[in-house]
């Protein structure tokens, strides 16, 4: 998402963002909902941490971490 924004610039600064009409809707209906927004916030963590883990865990490993 947002990765089509287009920027307008008026004496050097940015100005404006020009966003796709369904980028822009999915982020009304976003804002609008506490519930949505939280869904899709604790979604895009999930994706972060999986970028940054290493591998996965052997089912023995993780009952020997947690003491099973």
């Amino acid at each position: 998402m947002l990765d089509q924004v287009q920027l307008i610039e008026d004496k050097e600064q940015i100005r404006f963002a020009v966003i796709p009409y369904d980028d822009y809707l999915f982020l009304k209906e976003m804002l609008n909902d506490p519930e949505k927004l939280a869904d899709y916030l604790d979604y895009l963590h999930m994706q972060q941490v999986k970028k940054e883990e290493n591998g996965r865990f052997s089912l023995a490993h993780v009952k020997k971490e947690l003491t099973l």
